[in-house]
């Protein structure tokens, strides 16, 4: 009798511990959901800019287009590579005469989901962002007017500008490029990822390091900044909340206050999506990172009230790595050949 009700209680007990870490789990399911939602299987819809399969044909051509650029050596993917997490592993990329531009290039992959766009968000969408890289002198150095001659020096560029954009007397304009531009890059999502099958209900989606390292991303406030379906990107924060990080990694950069002059926007960014962060090294606004788990321990010291333990770290990494979804497969297109009336490069 005494043995019967022995192991009735060890079972019990076991029962009670097995229902509690289930329980657990889901309440870290729970406020996961709360904090984060997965990326999307489709692209979105634009507001006031609807795809068509023509336009984002089109959008993908012009992606890969160097003749945007005045050295007709630079294009879209130049700097946001769709092979390299949609960056270009470079501190801050190298643009027009091999100057290099003065922050790191965000990932384009998701990009669609930010509030705005470039780290001081002065651009309030994709469209808005594809004409300044083409006009910045550090970059393609370019202009609108040379633009529109090059792309209507080339006959099969008219014929897909028109196909793209029916119904419009003269289509090949440069809003109309950079609307090509905008639908093509919100098709570049990353959808699937461990993490997302998990906010999807998938509980062994994440091992035991990813779901530790979630509890401590969630629970000493990293998702305050980097939640929503992007992991960041919706919101515009102070960096170095608790502490200064060293200079080095500021880089004398004032961020947002640029755009807005205003005092409390020094040294403000818009936080970066920390989706596919594996990928997109080196880290910050200035590049000067190199390791994701540097970057990490930079994050916890500058930005928590509590520094994270080295364990707590291991986790988070782990966690973050989680985050990896499908990479899109782009197929590099053939461009329209140029004619004798194609501007000739500039390399000054």
């Amino acid at each position: 009798m005494k043995k019967t009700l022995s192991f009735s209680l060890i079972t019990l007990g076991l029962i009670f511990i097995i229902s509690n870490m289930a329980l657990a789990k889901d309440q870290l399911m729970t406020d996961a959901q709360e904090y984060f939602k997965p990326i999307p299987a489709t692209a979105p819809v634009l507001e006031g800019n609807p795809a068509t399969p023509a336009k984002v044909e089109l959008g993908k051509i012009l992606y890969f287009e160097p003749r945007l650029s005045k050295s007709a050596l630079i294009s879209c993917n130049t700097c946001h590579n769709v092979g390299l997490g949609g960056a270009d592993f470079q501190e801050t990329s190298t643009g027009h005469g091999w100057r290099k531009g003065p922050r790191n290039a965000p990932t384009v992959y998701n990009s669609v989901y930010n509030v705005a766009q470039f780290w001081d968000g002065r651009a309030k969408d994709l469209a808005e962002q594809a004409k300044g890289p083409v006009q910045a002198s550090v970059e393609m150095n370019n202009k609108p007017e040379m633009v529109v001659k090059t792309l209507k020096s080339m006959p099969e560029y008219i014929e897909l500008f028109k196909k793209a954009f029916p119904g419009e007397s003269d289509p090949v304009t440069f809003d109309n490029m950079a609307k090509a531009i905008e639908v093509f890059e919100a098709t570049l999502n990353t959808p699937d990822s461990p993490f997302d099958l998990f906010l999807k209900g998938d509980a062994g989606a994440l091992n035991e390091s990813e779901k530790k390292g979630l509890a401590s991303f969630i629970n000493n406030g990293c998702a305050d900044c980097h939640g929503g379906i992007n992991m960041g990107g919706d919101d515009y924060y102070s960096f170095g909340v608790i502490n200064a990080p060293v200079s080095r990694i500021v880089a004398g950069d004032k961020g947002r206050y640029l755009v807005t002059k205003i005092m409390s926007d020094e040294f403000v960014f818009k936080s970066p999506s920390l989706r596919n962060i594996e990928l997109t090294l080196p880290y910050f606004h200035s590049g000067k990172v190199w390791g994701l788990k540097a970057a990490v321990v930079v994050m916890s010291s500058a930005q928590l009230e509590t520094v994270l333990k080295k364990d707590e770290i291991d986790n988070v990494v782990a966690f973050l790595k989680a985050t990896t979804g499908k990479q899109p497969l782009v197929e590099h297109p053939i461009l329209p050949k140029p004619t004798d009336k194609t501007p000739k490069p500039e390399l000054d």
